[in-house]
């Protein structure tokens, strides 16, 4: 998969508006969001892709380059096994980017469809402080947690 797989969303802060933030859910004591809250987790977001195409597509072309560099018949078996590893961590490296990618691309999509802030298991505010450290997530704390004992 390649970079061009993806669709990129930005979203231009400015064209928030106050009703955007009125459907948002909160959680149990959180006060209700304000539009420059969401703006500023929207530039976040938009940050962070531009930031994680770059990196995706800088990864994806070194982790091309250790292919190709990588078919050399007259290596030993050190020199081999290095490749070997660097391969593998290379593609960790543009897996990782991707999902991280592909998160932050989704959250944008949530921000525009209305959705953002809702837990994606059983629907109740994510939690704003919880979003604002870290404007990907999709669950609530409770269901994190349930989640990672799994």
């Amino acid at each position: 998969m390649t970079s061009t797989d993806l669709t990129v969303v930005v979203i231009d802060p400015a064209d928030l508006k106050a009703s955007d933030v009125k459907s948002m859910p909160v959680r149990d004591g959180d006060d209700a969001w304000k539009i420059a809250e969401l703006r500023g987790i929207v530039t976040t977001l938009n940050e962070d892709v531009e930031r994680l195409v770059a990196e995706f597509e800088g990864a994806e072309h070194e982790l091309a380059d250790l292919l190709h560099t990588s078919e050399g018949a007259g290596d030993d078996q050190a020199d081999a096994g290095s490749t070997a590893l660097e391969r593998e961590q290379e593609m960790s490296i543009v897996k990782n980017t991707r999902e991280m990618l592909e998160q932050s691309i989704d959250a944008l999509r949530r921000v525009k469809a209305g959705t953002y802030g809702a837990c994606q298991v059983c629907g109740q505010g994510i939690g704003k402080a919880r979003l604002q450290a870290f404007p990907r997530a999709t669950h609530c704390v409770t269901c994190k947690q349930r989640e990672e004992r799994r």
